[in-house]
């Protein structure tokens, strides 16, 4: 190899969603240019949407993910009830944001143990872990399990679940039959504090990101199911104003569009929800956050699994919140007869803020769907984070830069698809 020029490539990385690849240029020891490049065909959802039943995009776009289907469906519930001028019981609300906590959950026990956790400890993957630690692997496990139980008891199941339909659900349960998922959930919030103070003890490398964070916000509760838009370097504004500030664009190296709030890089998911709603966590949550040093804001993009481990801890504790405060609701939707207009949506899902737009035509017809994911948002503030890392880092060796870089690309959770497997590094030196 001439070592004026120097290529380092990774295959087909598992740990991480989707196909994509990194390429990274040096020249003369200082970094030329970061691309994240996401090569995978698109698919066409938005497209295909137009002419569809106003009944149909829950269904449809919560194929889009099988890790969080939960987001769109809420997210596109959300924005074709606020088309068709309908609003939803109180009492179904907070049933759809206990489905939402058990996909809280569910994720991001899946991230911090199965995806994540591997890179601190010095593991290529789950299974070399699992033979050091498996009592802390089954912790994960359990809690995994704990979230996909939820999703099952209120959605009819935990993958691309069954229940949910515009203004509520097709039926909801009794409250005696929440009795043994409580139980569960009361033993999965003992495991959730103990992922924090596990996690907390990790070795972080140094960064601090300056992008300007990007989530929801509401009223007296941490954000999952619906809010107001908030940021780090400015005023909220309302959800139907999230395209005068966010807006898209193709690059040439990623088939995912890259967005941008008011022409900078923002940064959506954990993180920024930390920053911008910690007050509002809950009793357990807060205690738990404290103790893993985590103060009112966190810029480190590698501490985002402490952060993730806190929002388990509160989400377990909202959903026993939601199911001690429960009262079977009168009716188990809201009727969304459709109506000409365009509605817009939002929620949390967890990797961070999801919006959908819908344009409804005379004939209840979808004549236009817009949806933005957090991947897309923060594909330019990965790359820039990259560039700071591999620019401060430029003495380490190939391979240790490499491991450091695929150890940040992890830390965004990035849904690049559905798939399980991502990137191909390439490093070239001159």
């Amino acid at each position: 190899m001439n070592s004026s020029e120097r290529t380092l490539s990774v295959g087909a990385l598992t740990r991480v969603e989707g196909e994509g690849a990194l390429h990274v240029a040096l020249r003369d020891g200082a970094l030329q240019s970061v691309q994240l490049n996401i090569y995978e065909p698109p698919r066409f959802f938005e497209a295909f949407l137009r002419g569809r039943a106003h009944t149909e995009p829950p269904d449809l776009t919560a194929r889009v993910c099988g890790i969080c289907p939960v987001a769109y469906q809420v997210s596109a519930c959300n924005a074709i009830e606020d088309a068709c001028g309908v609003r939803v019981d109180e009492e179904l609300v907070a049933l759809r944001r206990l489905l939402y906590c058990g996909e809280w959950i569910n994720s991001h026990a899946l991230h911090i143990y199965l995806l994540h956790a591997p890179d601190f400890l010095g593991y290529p993957d789950i299974v070399g872990m699992a033979r050091d630690h498996r009592e802390v692997v089954e912790r994960g496990l359990s809690l995994k399990k704990a979230g996909n139980r939820l999703m099952e008891f209120v959605g009819g199941r935990a993958i691309h679940p069954v229940n949910v339909r515009l203004g509520g659900f097709y039926s909801v349960p009794t409250r005696s039959e929440f009795k043994p998922i409580e139980e569960q959930l009361r033993r999965a919030l003992d495991e959730a504090v103990a992922t924090v103070e596990w996690v907390s003890g990790f070795e972080f490398p140094d960064l601090e990101l300056e992008h300007e964070f990007l989530a929801l916000t509401a009223p007296g509760v941490y954000p999952i199911e619906n809010g107001a838009i908030a940021r780090s370097a400015g005023p909220a504004f309302p959800v139907a104003d999230f395209t005068d500030h966010v807006a898209e664009s193709q690059l040439p190296h990623s088939t995912a569009l890259h967005a941008t709030l008011d022409g900078g890089r923002h940064l959506t998911g954990p993180l920024a929800r930390f920053s911008l709603n910690a007050a509002a966590l809950s009793p357990i949550a807060a205690e738990a956050a404290a103790r893993a040093g985590l103060s009112g804001e966190c810029r480190n993009p590698f501490r985002s699994i402490v952060v993730r481990a806190v929002e388990v801890v509160y989400a377990i504790e909202e959903a026993l919140r939601i199911i001690g405060e429960y009262e079977r609701p009168s009716r188990p939707f809201v009727p969304v007869p459709a109506r000409a207009g365009v509605g817009h949506g939002v929620s949390e899902a967890p990797r961070g803020l999801l919006y959908h737009r819908y344009r409804i035509d005379e004939q209840g017809l979808v004549s236009d769907a817009t949806i933005v994911p957090p991947t897309s948002q923060n594909q330019g503030a990965i790359e820039a984070d990259l560039a700071d890392l591999v620019s401060d880092n430029l003495a380490l060796d190939d391979a240790a830069l490499t491991g450091l870089c695929e150890q940040l690309i992890r830390s965004y959770d990035p849904c690049i698809s559905c798939s399980a497997h991502f990137l191909k590094l390439t490093v070239q030196r001159r």
